[in-house]
């Protein structure tokens, strides 16, 4: 009856499904009880000068535990097709760094023993390996071939533009470093629906490929461009058989051979989307992990497009909440004054908390990227702030805002962000409460649990952009009259101070600087100042003195 029930959910127009139990309760994303979170441990430019990635990543994983990171997402392992290339432009899934092909042994990052080891070690401190998977494309083939195909338009890829033709496309990956270990399939054209060059008139434009067992793209992807099954290079038909067996094989190989335990699949827009369940239900199935973490990037800023995806998979796949992430972009603009109240608007995290994997940046919005959307220094600690304290969504730091580097790193951010990550770790536990009332100054309170503190956080701006965080511990603890505070003045359209409700009497102090102490009154209500441009973190007098705090961190 279940299987029928499947079959019939199936056959509903796309995004018309029921909606399902949350993506982050089906997972496992770290201990029960502690705040996990997650690491992008890569730049775009990111290269270990005489060394390895994997050896940087590993000798850092000490750090990163004690950090409180239990996933991290490592940048994909796979060979490029360029010696140098960041692995998204897959060449060959099967080649870790083992094999002479595309012009080296290594990738970008490494060897595969180096892979490998560093995946042990990580597990062996509590951090969980997360696989970059590319699996819509195919870049640096071994040789054109002859192929019949025509020319759609780049805007509208439903609309041909030219005649069926014979072009020179390039289609055939023979692999022949890697010979048949680990797989035997030799891609040709008949496995692929399209490409962007071709080589016999060296015209650049977009190709579908006739093929067998299809008519035109994919009808399972998204409808941006009309079609948007094609991305670049040479792109992968996900309906032939053998290319299905092939992935699917890969998928359960990678997670065996690394010990990992879950994939961030890239630009899943491409992607056939019954073939992507299907990889799902196999690696879960044939690894004995049903709760394989599963990350989605469907690349938009509109959640009404967004909707549909996360409707689809049924609480299999947990999704980047990019509508967030615009939000943080827009509201860190220089001379903006941006509505606090509006923060979360129509993002995952708003709309479907449990299925959004929140994030401040990544390798794809630095400056310069192709989807360049830099959130910007004077907002960027706020921003992080926002995802690591508040109650929902599992947050992704971005290596290049926390570990020195050549294109993004400041350090004022890092030394901030750290010490949030430790903030997290102790604080920012319970149920939250929102106070999103006023445009330039809005707060949450975290309740704490049963052996847990909690923790309030308060988010100030002015026309000159400048956000304030407090968070508050909200254990049981003595107090001090609150009788001067609670009679002060309601919290004014500018967020000179604001008042919420923590629920418990305590003296508090900021652990960054502010002399200031507050007091909360005896009905648990607390009026709190808003310095301009700062962050603030306040806990009960009573939870200890800063080294308590910081000494969790390393150096």
């Amino acid at each position: 009856m279940n299987k029928l029930y499947d079959s019939l959910k199936d056959l509903l127009p796309f995004g018309a499904k029921p909606w399902s139990s949350p993506s982050l309760e089906r997972m496992d994303y770290g201990p029960t009880g502690n705040n996990a979170a997650m690491i992008q441990f890569f730049t775009w430019n990111s290269c270990a000068d005489g060394s390895s990635w994997w050896k940087h990543f590993e000798e850092h994983i000490p750090r990163l535990s004690a950090m409180g990171f239990t996933r991290v997402w490592l940048p994909p392992p796979n060979k490029d097709g360029h010696p140098q290339g960041r692995g998204y432009g897959a060449y060959d899934l099967w080649d870790l760094g083992e094999f002479d092909q595309r012009g080296a042994t290594r990738t970008r990052w490494g060897t595969r023993d180096e892979f490998v080891q560093a995946c042990i070690v990580a597990k062996n401190h509590g951090v969980e390996v997360i696989i970059d998977a590319v699996l819509g494309h195919k870049v640096g083939a071994d040789r054109a071939e002859k192929c019949m195909a025509v020319e759609v338009h780049p805007d509208n890829r439903m609309k041909k533009i030219g005649p069926r033709k014979e072009i020179e496309a390039y289609t055939s990956f023979e692999f022949p470093g890697r010979g048949d270990k680990y797989s035997s399939l030799k891609w040709n054209h008949n496995h692929f629906s399209g490409v962007d060059y071709d080589r016999s008139t060296r015209k650049r434009g977009i190709y579908y490929i006739e093929g067998p067992r299809r008519k035109f793209w994919s009808d399972h992807v998204d409808k941006e461009n009309g079609n948007y099954d094609y991305l670049l290079g040479a792109d992968i038909d996900h309906r032939q058989p053998d290319v299905r067996d092939d992935m699917l094989s890969w998928g359960v190989w990678i997670l065996q051979t690394t010990g990992a335990s879950g994939f961030r699949f890239d630009a899943i827009k491409h992607y056939d989307r019954r073939f992507l369940k299907e990889f799902l239900r196999k690696t879960r199935k044939e690894t004995g992990n049903d709760k394989l973490l599963a990350i989605a990037e469907a690349w938009t800023t509109d959640y009404s497009r967004l909707s549909p995806y996360i409707r689809d998979f049924e609480g299999q796949m947990a999704f980047f909440d990019v509508p967030l992430h615009y939000n943080l972009h827009e509201a860190s603009k220089p001379n903006s004054d941006p509505d606090l109240r509006k923060i979360l608007r129509n993002s995952i995290l708003e709309k479907r908390p449990g299925d959004a994997v929140t994030f401040v940046d990544n390798h794809d919005t630095q400056i310069g990227q192709t989807l360049e959307s830099w959130v910007h220094k004077s907002f960027k600690v706020q921003s992080y702030a926002l995802i690591l304290l508040h109650g929902h969504g599992f947050p992704c730091v971005f290596y290049g805002d926390l570990f020195p580097n050549e294109e993004c790193y400041d350090a004022e951010t890092a030394a901030q962000l750290e010490q949030l990550l430790g903030f997290r770790k102790l604080y920012a536990y319970g149920d939250t409460t929102e106070y999103f009332n006023y445009r330039n100054c809005i707060g949450f309170v975290r309740s704490g649990t049963n052996d847990r503190t909690g923790c309030a956080v308060v988010i100030r701006s002015s026309a000159a952009k400048s956000v304030v965080i407090y968070l508050l511990s909200v254990s049981v603890l003595k107090i001090k009259s609150l009788r001067q505070k609670s009679q002060a003045k309601s919290t004014t359209y500018y967020g000179e101070e604001i008042k919420m409700r923590v629920g418990s009497q305590a003296n508090y102090r900021d652990l960054l600087g502010d002399p200031r102490e507050v007091a909360v009154s005896p009905d648990g209500w607390g009026v709190f100042p808003c310095r301009v441009g700062r962050v603030s973190v306040w806990v009960a007098t009573s939870e200890g003195e800063p080294s308590d705090y910081f000494g969790i961190l390393p150096s």
